[in-house]
Parts: C-alpha cells; structure tokens; sequence
C-alpha cells in the first residue's frame, strides 16, 4: 500500500538511519527500513498487538482487537496482519470495542495458535487463527440468572493461560469481567462486582466464578504464576478504578476454583483509587521468589516480597494518577530489575500532562523522571538496542497541548512519536513520528518477526479527528531496525513478550 506518508518515509531511509546510528550499533550492516504500513478505514484501537504464524510463511503475523467507537458495532473487531506484508489475512466482527490483547494457544490441533480475546459490551471469542472464524463465543444471555455471573455483563479484560482444571490435557482461561462504563465518577451507584472467571479453553464453557470479596469494580488483567518448591498455582487480581477505591489480592487458583475468593489476601490497598494496571513479577530479592511490583491508580508504587508479603519499598508519585502497567529491564547498573512506566499529571480526566518514570529495582528510588508529551495509556516496550549491558526503553508519546486535558477541548494539530530511551545517557532518540496522528492505548510490540537476527518494531498509530478517544482509521506499521538480537526480549509486549507479566532474569 504506497500512501503519501509510506513513499516519504521509504525515501528518507538515510536520514531514519543516520538519526538512530547514535544509539544502534550496526547501522552500516543493515539500514533501518520501514517494511510496510497498513491503513484500515474508520476502525481503531485500544487493543495491543500479538504475534503467531497464522498462515504458515515461517513469519509471525499481528493479531489484535479493534472497533470503531464504543458502543458501535464493527465488522473488524479483531483482525490479523499479515507479518510479511501488512495485508490483512482475516478480519471478525464484534458489537463493541474489543481492547484486549489476545492469548494464543493452539486448540484446533492444526499447528497454528488459535486466538482468544475481549472486550466491551461484553465480549469474549475463541477464534481459529489460521481463518479468524469464530470457534466459540461467550453468551451472556446463558448466565444472567445466575448468582454469580449475572454480573459479568461488562468489559473483558486480558486473560491468561493456567494449568487444567478440567483434566482434559489443555490448560484454560483465567479473565476478570467488570466496570460500569455508565456509572458516574465518584459515585458507588451502579457499580457491580467484577466477576474472576475461568473458561474452559476448548469449548467456552464457564468453569468457576466469583466475584470480587470486596464487592468492589475490576478492570484489572489478573496474573498467575508459581512460586519455587511448590506446584501451587497463585493467582493476583485487583478492585476498584479511577475514582473508586480499592484493593490488590493474592489468592490460590483452588480458592477460585471453590468459589472461595473470600480466602484471598489483601496485599495492597488505596484509599480514593484502585489497582488498574496490572502488577509486573520479577525476582528484586534475589532468593529465587517472584516479588509483586504494582502501582495503584493514585500512582502509589509499591514492592512486595513474592516468600512472605513484606513490604520491601514504596514510592510515591505525587499529584499524578496511573493507569499504566510497569515495563520491567535492567535499567540501572546493577543486576536487579527495575522498573518503568508513564504517569499522568493532575487528575482524571484533567489530566495536564505525562511524566515517564523508572524506579530502581533495589530500593524504589526515582532512578530517572522525564515529561514528554500528554497523557496516554500506552506501555513501554524493553531491550537493549545498544548492547551496552542496559536495557532501553521503547515509548510512545502524543505531542500537543497538553493543557486541554483529556476529554476537554480537542487539541488541533497532534503528533505521535515512538522513541527510544536510554537511562544510562539520559537521552531519547526518535524512531518513527507521525503529524496528524495519535496512539493512546496501544503498546507496541518488538521481537523478530521474519527470524533473520535482527529486531523488527510492530506499532500502530491513529488519524486524528476532533476528539482524543474516538477513532478515524488506524495505520499500522512494521520497522526493521539495525539491532542484532542476541536473545529475544524479555519485556517485547504489554504485560511482557509472554503476556504474563512474568520477568524471566537474564542476567
């Protein structure tokens, strides 16, 4: 597809190399290159890309969720790129935004993953990955007179592999519905439970649920995970919202199995705000123990020993609010994980601004504090571009007036940058920017797409029109970038390459 804005920026390949040879090595052995970029009409996103061979090329292809503006219905729902071409291979409807990020996992037996993923209104699909076609479908209408799962009849949040529960040999789907996007801010009134629930993942069949032991909303993508010596299976979700407070829990898988999340612990509390973001896991302690790092929406951080429950350090972010998750990388010089994230300046919706923010792993000192554009709810993606023994960052920014806030007055004129951070100097280098567009949602993704050595950068940006959060049409691209990949990243995705948000040492 030879857009305008495609031919101008192949021909300014030279000058995209030049500016990013002060950061990557290589540049002489192979130029960075825009591959393609793929524009869809009308249809957006808040979804994250995803990566599988879906149709067999030995190139992993994108699939992501997608939609035009809540509460539309939209004939590309979710949709999948071809990696080689950007060309779309299949498309699915879906009556409402579907903004999570899909879980792969082969059911049909062919060879390909097969892709599970939701949203609003509520809506969650299994759907064959070689062909988009729906394998199965939740129905609320089969559970609304059910104590429980009458109140999963909201938003779908990302879900994650856990081991069987059902002894059919496949593990199965753990997700959380919730959030009354109707309710209004600082009011208790029409607020629901959110529902943590478990699909089977072969057929969509429901095989536990309960709601929330507070009560209280979820917007939080749980996580699961093991701890050392033992096969028990952990789970951690997490209450409340913007303006409503909350809790952060630790339970046993089994305890959701018996409809007992009333077993759970509170690990972590906020008063005035909830636990949006997901927590980040990884091993600060080093006594071989996953520890639990979250950030509360009122931009509280906080670590958690993963052997006891002690506080191992907290952090505020005064005068912020936050609903992105950690990205996890070596940043400082040390071996211990540190972590990084985007803050938003002021109060929702009035939000005046970002601040990008990186604690360091051992204490939770503010290690590095930028302010780079405005509010947005994109994740940082890690690696180290340079091979100087430290890791990057990967962010993208919106360029305006960041003083209209977020849901006031449009900004006229905006602009989406994707750029690379390097703690070590302090410094930011430009990778790819677009006038006209903009990415709120979306976290981009890098790996090795085509298995030639070398890092590709998959991200989408959107046209802009009179409001921030509504959609004209989205464009998404594939960079080549001049980086030898010596192991492929830890941290490529949201919620990690994995989707797990698990950190896995490579030091």
């Amino acid at each position: 597809m030879q857009h305008t804005a495609v031919k101008n920026l192949r021909r300014s390949g030279a000058l995209f190399c030049l500016t990013l040879l002060i950061l990557f090595l290589g540049c002489g052995k192979k130029k960075s290159a825009l591959v393609w970029a793929e524009d869809l009409p009308v249809t957006g996103s808040q979804s994250s890309p995803r990566t599988a061979d879906l149709n067999g090329d030995n190139v992993l292809d994108i699939v992501m969720g997608a939609g035009n503006n809540e509460y539309q219905q939209s004939a590309q729902g979710i949709v999948a790129f071809d990696g080689k071409t950007g060309k779309l291979l299949w498309q699915q409807e879906a009556p409402d935004q579907v903004y999570g990020s899909a879980t792969l996992y082969d059911i049909t037996g062919d060879g390909v993953e097969d892709v599970f993923i939701g949203g609003r209104s509520p809506h969650f699909k299994a759907l064959n990955g070689k062909t988009g076609e729906i394998l199965w479908a939740y129905n609320y209408s089969d559970y609304e007179q059910d104590s429980i799962l009458r109140y999963a009849r909201f938003n779908f949040n990302n879900s994650v592999l856990v081991p069987d529960q059902n002894q059919d040999g496949l593990p199965d789907l753990l997700t959380v519905n919730g959030g009354n996007s109707l309710a209004n801010p600082n009011s208790e009134v029409d607020r629901y439970p959110g529902v943590l629930m478990i699909f089977d993942i072969k057929s969509g069949k429901i095989i536990a649920a309960d709601t929330m032991p507070d009560g209280k909303e979820s917007y939080m993508s749980p996580l699961c995970f093991t701890q050392p010596e033992s096969d028990e299976s952990l789970i951690i979700f997490g209450t409340g919202g913007e303006t409503i407070e909350g809790n952060l829990y630790l339970a046993k898988l089994s305890d959701l199995m018996r409809g007992k999340l009333s077993d759970a612990k509170v690990i972590a509390s906020e008063k005035g705000h909830g636990f949006i973001a997901p927590p980040s896991l990884a091993d600060i302690t080093r006594d071989g123990y996953l520890d639990i790092i979250t950030i509360t929406h009122g931009s509280s951080a906080l670590a958690i020993d993963g052997k006891n429950l002690n506080l191992l350090w907290s952090q505020s972010i005064k005068n912020t609010e936050c609903s992105n998750s950690f990205a996890v990388g070596y940043f400082t010089a040390d071996d211990i994980p540190d972590f990084f994230t985007f803050v938003s300046k002021g109060q929702w919706p009035n939000s005046a601004g970002s601040l990008q923010v990186m604690l360091d792993g051992k204490d939770g000192r503010v290690a590095y504090l930028d302010s780079i554009g405005c509010t947005g709810f994109s994740s940082p993606v890690v690696y180290d571009l340079n091979t100087d023994g430290r890791d990057e960052a990967i962010i993208s920014i919106n360029l305006y007036d960041c003083k209209l806030g977020f849901t006031g007055t449009s900004p006229g004129t905006i602009e989406n940058k994707l750029l690379a951070v390097d703690f070590a100097t302090n410094s930011t280098q430009v990778i790819d920017q677009a006038k006209g567009f903009k990415n709120i949602f979306s976290t981009p993704w890098i790996g090795d797409l085509d298995d030639d050595g070398y890092l590709d950068i998959v991200h989408c940006q959107y046209f802009h029109n009179t409001v921030l959060t509504a959609f004209l049409g989205m464009r998404i691209k594939r960079i080549d970038i001049p980086v030898r990949i010596n192991s492929l990243p830890q941290w490529g995705a949201y919620m990690g390459s994995r989707g797990d948000g698990v950190f896995k040492p490579t030091k």
